[in-house]
């Protein structure tokens, strides 16, 4: 089937052949040909670069289809450089259209056809070729002094040993085109389009070639070159060197140790001492190490897959020289093979979390290492006992299994035959459930992951996901790169040293998503699925890793930018925030010991009452975590560090006297001398009750829950709504809402004369404006309903809403009060923030009941609502709103 092709001549002797690349210069009118068709094709252009017969001369019946890989217009400084062209051969063509009449220095379009390349070369063409071919590729191996050189040509010629029947016409091309060939045999093996006839030809070239590298060889054989005085003074110095390297190690491994080793010789003939250094260019060390990795692939389980990898890269290794790249490679390899723990290796360190497991107090000292590590946490904590009593439980169960196996084995020794193999049972492991601490940063969730791997006895390895914008971080590159390594599983496990440590994946929120590199978190769906994890592959070991062993625990601050597959092979736990109270004994327990070890104090040197403390977490701090207030802590601690400080260099050694005394209690009001002005009194300042201001409850993008005050003025205009405040539309939606459930109503809240006035139309017109603060911070959602409401209601009304009042909910154009999420985020910042009452949709009750601790809910005042009447009842007051009787309309008839 005949095509169309832009035709390239190639200059004499220049000849592109299939498989093989050139890079060439074009003159400008070539180039800007090339030019045009590259911007007008979506893909790379195919062109058909045609030789020349002879110099001068027309073009040839058969050329090669390439396609251009690269073109390099010329500088603008220089246009009178030719454009740069690279072209990669991809299979033959023929011209089928006249060529007497083709000038030969510009770019036409001729039609070509391509030869059909499915026949199967016989075999005796095959294995001639393949001798003529080896026998070439070992004479230009021997003959090359590169080493480099003599490593292709051994790959090559490995290559062409196992090359099949069918793929023999490629290869010969592969090696046609990388040979220094006459120009007109290689224009006869271009036209040698049936796969019999290139083999034969290509034969014919390689005998040739073969024969001429053997009569240059001779020559030069012939010719007797003495070695120059410089390459003799290099030679005897190389000697030299490796004579003293050997002295070098023979007065080494005969001192002492420690002792300094003599590696010079002085002017009295002394040797003279220089102490030891692991940095010494020791020959010894490189044997050892290569020792030490052969003992750990012997230690390897029979007839696994890392062994067989192992052994057969290990092979490899014997055959390559010590100064080729490769060598480098595959000993980079087998040296990351052998470091991962496998299972049933002799060399893992062998696991102390069984005999942890057997001890009766396993559970007692586990609760006891969690209630000392963290305060409150109560539910984390009875999910952590939870799987780890179910982990004692399976490995007593598989223990009694092997011991009920081993048993019934030694019962039927003597009647099995001693040529037959008895299988050992395998220990049961547990699938442990992939743990995932989602909640405000401060609160424990690292720190949790280490109490876990202390209470089972197991290595802890932390692994920071935050930034990670490559699938080859998790799964490894593969070893076709350069600089390739394993992914931060497989260095994980290095660094535990065993098959089953406490992996805490943090911040897995923020891992990066989907790009040209890959997507890293589905690359992490197969290491967190129970059902897949056993059979692991990193790209770079591929070998199968079992992960099962392996406790994975995941932190993130919300599950907004975790993707829903990843999210559901995870068991969701979230910590939402601490209380004042939980705050007081933390501070108490475990920052104020902290700050006090840190800076230098004794803890008779400083003491911090319950009053300061409040006052530095009420005041300073307004958080959900406790980061901010050991900050706080360690500000107060350092102040009276300095005094410390300066009391004991003031006591002078002569007398005695103390010039300047040391109060070592800090009082809540010396707070604000210490840390400064108090960071949240003018927000506490600022809550006065105002007409068309009402305070909400948010949830933070961190998960702290907080206040955000709804604010609304009245302007002149013809009845507009005005949002502002970085609003998405889904919260603009619920003011829209919102005010039209106050037009509706606005008859019956006695807000207009008559049902059918618009109140923001009469007495005069009104355009409404609502704000929220913070306009920098993205604000969405649907639970600013109720407040936006009341903001209403106050706006038109005058009534206003107290400022210990905060509320949340979504309404409906029914009037409805639905549920929202966050419940008791949003209890504790409203507690924070000093606000005592509360007001929450009837469906919330439940979660206030499980997830708000006692304290708080004993320290608040909850209303639960159903309708807007409610919730505006709850929050002006009963009575505060005129509200008019609904009259029921009643049609007789007679």
């Amino acid at each position: 089937m005949a095509t169309t092709l832009p035709i390239l001549p190639l200059a004499h002797p220049l000849i592109l052949l299939p498989t093989g690349r050139v890079t060439l210069p074009v003159s400008r009118l070539i180039g800007e040909a090339l030019l045009t068709l590259v911007q007008e094709s979506d893909d790379q252009p195919i062109v058909a670069a045609v030789p020349l017969t002879s110099p001068g001369s027309s073009l040839y019946q058969w050329g090669t289809a390439a396609r251009i890989v690269r073109l390099i217009k010329p500088p603008a400084r220089n246009p009178t450089q030719p454009y740069l062209l690279s072209l990669n051969g991809i299979t033959r063509v023929r011209i089928v259209d006249n060529l007497s009449s083709v000038v030969s220095s510009g770019i036409v379009h001729l039609r070509v056809e391509y030869p059909t390349t499915d026949g199967t070369p016989s075999a005796e063409n095959v294995v001639k070729f393949k001798a003529a071919a080896l026998k070439l590729l070992s004479q230009l191996a021997k003959d090359t002094t590169q080493e480099v050189k003599r490593d292709s040509f051994n790959k090559v010629a490995a290559l062409v040993e196992e090359v099949s029947q069918v793929r023999a016409a490629w290869i010969s091309d592969v090696i046609v085109s990388s040979t220094n060939a006459e120009y007109n045999d290689k224009l006869d093996f271009l036209s040698a389009a049936d796969p019999d006839d290139r083999l034969r030809c290509a034969t014919g070239l390689f005998v040739k070639q073969a024969s001429f590298s053997e009569m240059s060889k001779r020559i030069a054989q012939s010719v007797d070159e003495s070695l120059s005085k410089q390459q003799k003074e290099f030679f005897l110095r190389q000697q030299l060197a490796a004579i003293q390297r050997e002295l070098n190690n023979l007065h080494r491994s005969s001192s002492p140790l420690g002792a300094g080793t003599p590696n010079s010789v002085g002017e009295d003939g002394r040797a003279q001492s220089s102490p030891t250094s692991e940095l010494d260019d020791d020959q010894q060390n490189e044997v050892d190490e290569m020792a030490d990795v052969r003992a750990k692939i012997e230690a390897m389980a029979k007839d696994s897959e890392e062994r067989k990898m192992a052994v057969r890269e290990w092979k490899r290794l014997k055959r390559i020289p010590q100064g080729s790249v490769e060598y480098g490679v595959i000993r980079n390899y087998l040296e990351w093979l052998t470091a991962i723990p496998w299972p049933g290796s002799s060399t893992t360190a062998p696991s102390t979390s069984h005999e942890t497991l057997r001890d009766r107090a396993f559970l007692r000292k586990t609760r006891e290492q969690l209630d000392a590590d963290h305060y409150g946490l109560e539910k984390i904590k009875k999910r952590l006992i939870e799987y780890l009593a179910v982990v004692r439980l399976k490995a007593l169960q598989a223990e009694q299994e092997v011991t009920a196996v081993e048993g019934a084995t030694r019962n039927v020794t003597t009647e099995v035959p001693s040529n037959t193999a008895i299988s050992s049972p395998r220990r049961n492991t547990v699938k442990g459930p992939i743990l995932l601490f989602v909640g405000p940063p401060g609160t424990g969730k690292t720190s949790l992951g280490q109490s876990v791997a202390c209470a089972l006895g197991r290595p802890f390895q932390r692994i920071s996901l935050g930034g990670v914008r490559d699938e080859a971080e998790i799964r490894g590159h593969r070893r076709t790169y350069v600089a390739s390594g394993p992914g931060m599983i497989v260095q994980a496990l290095r660094k535990a040293g065993r098959p089953d440590p406490v992996i805490l994946l943090d911040e897995i929120d923020k891992i990066g998503q989907n790009n040209f590199h890959g997507d890293p978190a589905a690359a992490l769906l197969e290491v967190l699925d129970p059902e897949q994890n056993h059979t692991f592959n990193d790209h770079y070991i591929n070998v199968p890793i079992d992960l099962s062993q392996v406790l994975f625990i995941c932190t993130s601050n919300t599950l907004d930018t975790i993707s829903a597959p990843l999210l559901d092979r995870t068991e969701i736990i979230n910590l939402s925030g601490y209380t004042y109270n939980e705050k007081m004994h933390i501070a108490r327990q475990f920052l104020v010991p902290k700050q006090l070890k840190a800076n230098g104090l004794a803890p008779e040197n400083l003491t911090l009452t319950d009053s300061t403390l409040m006052q530095i977490a009420t005041h300073y701090t307004r958080e959900a975590g406790v980061r901010s207030l050991e900050r706080a802590i360690g500000g107060v601690v350092r102040y009276k560090a300095v005094e410390w400080a300066e009391h004991l260099d003031s006591d002078t050694h002569n007398t005695g006297k103390i010039l300047k005394e040391y109060k070592d209690v800090v009082e809540a009001d010396e707070v604000e001398a210490i840390l400064g002005i108090a960071r949240w009194d003018a927000e506490e300042r600022e809550r006065e009750e105002r007409r068309g201001v009402v305070y909400g409850l948010v949830v933070t993008g961190m998960g702290e829950g907080g206040t955000l005050p709804v604010e609304t003025i009245a302007v002149p205009g013809d009845g507009n709504l005005k949002l502002t405040g970085s609003l998405g539309e889904v919260i603009k939606e619920s003011g829209e809402l919102a005010l039209s459930w106050v037009k509706t109503h606005a008859y019956h809240l006695c807000i207009t004369n008559t049902p059918s006035q618009d109140p923001l139309k009469h007495p005069v017109g009104i355009d409404i404006h609502l704000h929220l603060p913070s306009g920098a911070v993205k604000k969405d959602g649907s639970s600013a309903g109720i407040a936006m409401t009341c903001a209403f209601v106050s706006l038109l009304t005058g009534a206003c809403v107290p400022t210990h009042i905060a509320m949340t909910g979504e309404i409906t154009l029914r009037g409805r009060v639905g549920a929202v999420g966050g419940i008791k985020e949003k209890v504790l910042g409203a507690h924070r923030a000093d606000i005592t009452k509360v007001i929450l949709p009837w469906a919330n009750r439940k979660d206030v009941e499980h997830d708000v601790p006692p304290e708080v809910r004993s320290a608040m005042q909850f209303a639960f609502v159903r309708t807007v009447e409610e919730a505006l009842e709850a929050a002006f007051g009963k009575g505060t709103l005129g509200w008019r009787s609904k009259d029921v309309m009643l049609e007789s008839r007679l």
